[in-house]
């Protein structure tokens, strides 16, 4: 190979990919029984913590652009978890609540990070190496947020002139 850094097995991208892939298939037979997504069950996260956001601010806090947030919050509104209306003080800033069905959800739901914790139990993974990997992977994503943030805005300027 003429390029070494070229290797897969020199990628800390591909680790993070496939890690993060990997664990949303182990999530999946948790929430298909609540007929929901990961990703939906993160909004739903988001959500139960505080009701009623912006849609702008729930894709922040997720680090999910409008483009994924709208065709999402739709799909939940239409499996009659959430429901939008316009802000009343912005009409045109939509506002995403709980409807009763997302709301009784939560209690099904906090069955999850149990159901978690039990695969990895039986893979073998100590829960402090677990625990031990969140201040790196939230410095990557405070850092790259940030990058992602300044290119964004970057890119509106250079629209607009």
């Amino acid at each position: 190979m003429a390029y070494e850094q070229l290797k897969l097995n020199n990628q800390l991208c591909f680790r993070l990919y496939t890690a993060s892939r990997l664990i949303n298939q182990t999530y999946e037979p948790f929430l298909k029984p609540l007929g929901i997504t990961y990703t939906q069950y993160l909004v739903l996260m988001v959500l139960w913590e505080k009701d009623c956001q912006p849609v702008n601010e729930i894709g922040k806090r997720l680090m999910l652009g409008i483009n994924t947030m709208s065709p999402l919050v739709k799909r939940m509104e239409s499996q009659g978890l959430v429901e939008r209306h316009g802000s009343e003080t912005d009409k045109r800033q939509q506002i995403v609540c709980l409807t009763s069905k997302g709301k009784t959800l939560e209690a099904d739901a906090a069955k999850v990070p149990d159901q978690m914790y039990q695969v990895f139990v039986r893979q073998h993974l100590s829960t402090g190496s677990l625990i031990s990997l969140i201040p790196g992977l939230d410095e990557i994503l405070n850092k790259l947020g940030n990058v992602s943030q300044e290119r964004t805005t970057a890119d509106n300027i250079e629209e607009t002139n």
